[in-house]
């Protein structure tokens, strides 16, 4: 995966969130645009997210091993 297939996943409006499935077989879902932050190699996604919407820390994904891109309906969790 390429940082702009990331960069246009958290720019689009509505939001649609979305899940990463690495090549681990770990995933992370990513609720809104402001839980992810780009770098040139990786993407950080916070994770354990109070009731205030702040992560308790994130998780350092490196792009190439993100395996796939999923969808995640209303109300999904992982």
């Amino acid at each position: 995966m390429t940082v702009q297939t990331f960069r246009d996943l958290l720019a689009q409006r509505p939001f649609r969130p979305f899940r990463l499935v690495m090549s681990s077989g770990q995933t992370y879902d990513v609720r809104h645009p402001e839980m992810a932050m780009l770098t040139r190699s990786d993407i950080l996604v916070g994770v354990d997210e109070s009731d205030e919407g702040v992560p308790a820390s994130f998780k350092i994904c490196a792009l190439l091993h993100v395996s796939a891109i999923e969808p995640l309906a209303s109300g999904e969790t992982g």
